[in-house]
Formats: structure tokens, C-alpha cells, sequence
């Protein structure tokens, strides 16, 4: 049977925290051969991660040194970076190649939204897709999907020879009226397909919790890590084929390798426990950011939007307790980047948010907040 837990590239051990392409390769190399030899096999890479290196990392760590048929690999194509038909076969031969693989287990149309399926529509995105399959340079075919359930709906009937659907998926996210989990888990279910589940930790917001959560889970589960209520919440929904975990390092990857390894999914007790986590922290978290940094790829200011959001937050839960110190911090952060009162409002940010945040209102919170503006 397989283990429902993969390993998702996106958020590998630096050796700067300041760059992302300084992987710490060594290190990796030590967490792929973990992984592996507690029996799970799923990776899971994209064209863009690390500053468009996650790929190279999956073939010096992964790929050179174990057997192709001890792993399954995934990446995807990135339609929001392109802009013709034609880079469809370039970029999917450059990815075999920096992968150093013959073919794709798994291969996704990234971050579908609208605007990108008007192109994958325009490219016929989906029939290059059935060509590889038919080559036999990709196994299995789907997409990661960042918009409503509707449009969900919409894809799903008109490509019903998609085979996985790619989804964010936690239990904070769950009934959020923007992320929609539940309703795009429910309609991925309704056209019989298979989920994967991206940030189920939600970029980390997940372990991070406030205080009263982590009494709360501990109180319950003594023994168990913050981010294994949240990894075993999305496992335990019917047709979740895998769970992506970002894992930063071997501590993490042992962690959550230790629960999944012998999976026990959520009893009712659990479901209630998380739905009390929930309101706890709705109440401390006022910008669900997850730091993927998406937004900051081209922002024309160099503003630091995910470390800003960061700020307001642990601002605003400071503040709950009576005092904060985190002016300070953002004062300091902004002598390498844009300060947030200089946001433009061009709206880049927002348009591939994949939380769907209005970043312009909070950038003119923070800036109210730290700088004083009105």
C-alpha cells in the first residue's frame, strides 16, 4: 500500500536564507535517503521552485544515486511564466533534462486559475499532455488548481481524462470562503479523481501556532508534533492519494515520517479538537500568508511582502498580550527592500496570490501599522 506522505521540494534546507538557489545539497542527499528507506517514495518538484533549481536538486539528490524504479516523481508546467504553445515542448524537455529523467510519474498544468486556463486552452495545454502520455514520457496527468470550486467544476467536466487534482488542503483552510478547501476536495470527489494535497501545514502558519492551540493539541496528544494534526487531517479525507510536505530539514522529515509511517486517520474526537484550533487561531491570525513568496517574484518596489505580513501578525498577537517590539524588526527590514507605503498598487501580487490575500489593504495596514501613515 502506498504511504500517503510526500516529499515536496519547495522548501529545502539553505545554506542563505537570504537566496534561494544555496540548497544545501548535502543535506538534502541525507533527507531523500531517509525518506526512501522508510518506504516512502513520492517527490514533488516544479519548474519555478528555488529559483527554478529545485528541479537540478532532484537529479544530484534523487535521481544519481537511486534506481528510477525506487521513486515516483512529479513536476509541473508553468503556464503563468509563458507565453506561447511552443514553450510547452521546450520547457518539458528542459525539465527531463535538468531532472536527468526519461519520463514524469506525475505531471501537473501548475497553479490553474482562470487566466491560466484560458491559456492552457488557447495552447491546448491538456492535449500536449496526452501526447507525452502517449509517448510515454508522463505516467499520469492533472493539474494544481488555485481558484473556485466552480471553475473546478468547469475543468474537470470538460478534461475528464484528467487523472489527479492537485489542491491546497488544511484544516484552517477547510471552510475559508476564498481557498474553498472543502468545496474543491467535494468536487475533485463528484468527478471520481484523485486529490493531492499542497500545504496542508499551510507554508508552516500550522506549526506556528498560538499557545492555547498547542495546550489544546498537547493536552489531547501528548506525544504528537503541532504539524501532525495538521498533515493526518488532510490524509484522513476518502481519495487523498498524497500528502505534500515541505520539509526544511531532517528533523521535520523524521517527524512527520514517524506518524505516517503507519497512518491512523482522525476519529471524530480529533475533527472537534481542530475545530476548536480553528477559532483560536482565526482570532490571532490576521493575514493567512503562508510565505511562498509568489508575490514578491517582480514586485517593481523589492517589497518584502511575506516578512511584512509576518510582522503584522506577530504584531497583532504581541498586542493581544499587551506589548510588541516588532516596529523595531520591520525597521530593520526595510533597508534592503521597499518600505510597504511604496506599493504602487499595480496589482501583480494579487493576481497570483495563491491565498488569494488582498495584499495592496494589508501592505497600507502595515505601513500604518510600523511607519505611521494614515
Amino acid at each position: 500500500m502506498t504511504k500517503k506522505l510526500g516529499f515536496g521540494l519547495m522548501r529545502l534546507p539553505l545554506t542563505n536564507t537570504n537566496d534561494q538557489k544555496s540548497v544545501d545539497l548535502e543535506q538534502v542527499k541525507n533527507m531523500v535517503d531517509t525518506f526512501l528507506a522508510k518506504g516512502f517514495t513520492y517527490f514533488d518538484t516544479a519548474y519555478m521552485y528555488h529559483d527554478f533549481q529545485s528541479e537540478c536538486v532532484v537529479r544530484e539528490a534523487l535521481v544519481k544515486r537511486h534506481t528510477r524504479n525506487s521513486f515516483t516523481l512529479t513536476t509541473k508546467l508553468p503556464l503563468a511564466l509563458m507565453n506561447s504553445a511552443a514553450e510547452q515542448e521546450k520547457i518539458f524537455a528542459e525539465q527531463l533534462q535538468k531532472c536527468g529523467v526519461e519520463y514524469f510519474d506525475y505531471y501537473l498544468l501548475h497553479a490553474m486559475t482562470k487566466a491560466n486556463y484560458e491559456k492552457a486552452k488557447k495552447w491546448d495545454s491538456f492535449g500536449f499532455l496526452a501526447q507525452k502520455k502517449k509517448e510515454g514520457k508522463i505516467r499520469h496527468i492533472g493539474f494544481s488548481f488555485h481558484d473556485n470550486a466552480q471553475l473546478l467544476d468547469e475543468i474537470l467536466t470538460a478534461h475528464p481524462e484528467v487523472e489527479y487534482v492537485q489542491i491546497q488542503l488544511n484544516y484552517l483552510d477547510w471552510d475559508n470562503a476564498s481557498i474553498q478547501s472543502r468545496k474543491c476536495y467535494e468536487t475533485i470527489r463528484k468527478h471520481g479523481k484523485q486529490v493531492l494535497v499542497m500545504e496542508p501545514v499551510k507554508g508552516g502558519t500550522l506549526n506556528k501556532v498560538p499557545q492555547k492551540v498547542v495546550d489544546l493539541f498537547k493536552t489531547k496528544e501528548p506525544t504528537m508534533s503541532i504539524p501532525s494534526w495538521a498533515i493526518r487531517f488532510a490524509a484522513s479525507h476518502e481519495g487523498i492519494f498524497m500528502v505534500l510536505s515541505g520539509m526544511s530539514s531532517l528533523e521535520q522529515l523524521e517527524d512527520n515520517t514517524g506518524y505516517m509511517e503507519n497512518f491512523r486517520p482522525f476519529t471524530q474526537e480529533e475533527y472537534a479538537t481542530v475545530a476548536k484550533a480553528v477559532d483560536i487561531i482565526n482570532e490571532a491570525v490576521l493575514v493567512p500568508c503562508t510565505a511562498c513568496h509568489y508575490c514578491t517574484k517582480g514586485c517593481p518596489k523589492k517589497i518584502a511582502i511575506p516578512e511584512y505580513f509576518a510582522l503584522l501578525n506577530n504584531d497583532h498577537q504581541a498586542k493581544m498580550k499587551g506589548f510588541s517590539t516588532q516596529k523595531f524588526y520591520y525597521e530593520m527590514g526595510y533597508t534592503d527592500n521597499g518600505k510597504a507605503s511604496a506599493c504602487i498598487a499595480c496589482g501583480q501580487c494579487e493576481r497570483i496570490c495563491p491565498q488569494h490575500i488582498p495584499v495592496i489593504k494589508w501592505l497600507k495596514e502595515v505601513a500604518r501599522t510600523f511607519e505611521g501613515t494614515k
